[in-house]
């Protein structure tokens, strides 16, 4: 009987030997530093069984089509918007993520970007690397008795909930599924999306992104928030629009935005491929929007690092290994589509 083989793509140096000492002795194990998408096909391994990416990969039918043996995809992440799970589905494929590894180092992110922001930490920096130790337009704000509105209440949002209460901030949220034990237990008010959007000084984004929240802070919820607050984003950059969110801040409508997500992420560093015709105007439209947002001084932008903690990268390593060996004993676990199990 073949061994079952493994391809991790996306993965760091420091993954290999990690990911290699825990996966099943019985399997031949792959690994690829690229995305899936930029593996050729000459050096894609035959028969892959199970398939480990992280979020840059783009999981499409295309992709599926080149693996014709594929059984599993073990997400290194969360978040599986970057699959396409009713092709995986109607395959057969099972994709396991991994439901929780960093709530609390997303949540801490969340606030070194608020910081950052209202005691203009990076323009500070930014100064005084140049000798330049003036103290002119770098005057912040206190967050004590400030409002903080959670968009979302799921295991991110109550740590950054927790955290904004120790700050002495008012805690609101909304949320589709309102948890009324956990809202009295942390200390927070549940309200409606128009209430969120008018009383928070500091707005922060903690929902997953589909097709229900995609642009869901588009210029009319903008419109709606107070004159001077901030947005903060360490979910998906797809649930904001990048077009009102430039002109929220180029109007004075936001006071700033702390970003460690963004639509097109993946392209905005690859300015040498943006000639090349698999660009469509779409996706170079949303790349010269997210540069536009790199010149705004109150905007602070994080190359999707939230979850990069020493502590959270070896819970997600852990818990995908768990997830292969779950799905190689006939038990597979955090399943996401379990109408591809038959």
């Amino acid at each position: 009987m073949a061994a079952t083989r493994i391809l991790f793509v996306e993965a760091e140096p420091w993954e290999h030997g990690a990911l290699k000492q825990r996966c099943p002795g019985a399997c031949e194990f792959f690994t690829r530093s690229t995305t899936i998408n930029d593996v050729p096909d000459n050096d894609l391994p035959e028969g892959v069984t199970v398939l480990s990416p992280f979020v840059h990969s783009r999981i499409t039918r295309e992709q599926l089509g080149r693996l014709p043996d594929l059984q599993c995809i073990a997400t290194r992440s969360t978040g599986y918007d970057h699959i396409d799970v009713d092709a995986c589905t109607e395959r057969g494929i099972l994709v396991c993520n991994v439901p929780h590894y960093g709530e609390q180092t997303v949540a801490e992110h969340a606030f070194a970007l608020l910081l950052a922001l209202t005691r203009k930490i990076h323009r500070s920096y930014e100064r005084t690397v140049r000798g330049d130790f003036s103290i002119e337009g770098l005057r912040g704000i206190d967050l004590g008795g400030r409002t903080f509105g959670s968009l979302g209440t799921g295991s991110i949002a109550r740590h950054a909930l927790r955290i904004a209460g120790g700050f002495g901030m008012r805690r609101i949220a909304y949320d589709l599924r309102p948890d009324e034990a956990a809202a009295k237990e942390i200390g927070f008010q549940y309200v409606d999306f128009d209430t969120l959007l008018r009383d928070a000084d500091v707005l922060s984004i903690h929902v997953p992104h589909n097709p229900h929240t995609h642009h869901m802070i588009d210029a009319n919820a903008l419109a709606k928030m107070k004159r001077g607050a901030i947005l903060i984003n360490t979910a998906r950059g797809g649930i904001v629009d990048p077009q009102a969110l430039l002109d929220a801040l180029g109007s004075g409508r936001l006071g700033g935005a702390g970003l460690d997500v963004l639509e097109a992420e993946t392209t905005i560093g690859e300015e040498a491929e943006l000639l090349s015709s698999s660009y469509d105007v779409e996706t170079l439209r949303k790349v010269v929007q997210n540069h536009a947002l790199l010149r705004f001084p109150n905007v602070i932008i994080t190359p999707h690092i939230a979850f990069n903690s020493e502590e959270a990268v070896m819970r997600i390593v852990d818990t995908t290994v768990e997830n292969i060996h779950a799905f190689l004993a006939g038990e597979a676990r955090h399943v996401v589509n379990p109408g591809a199990m038959r």
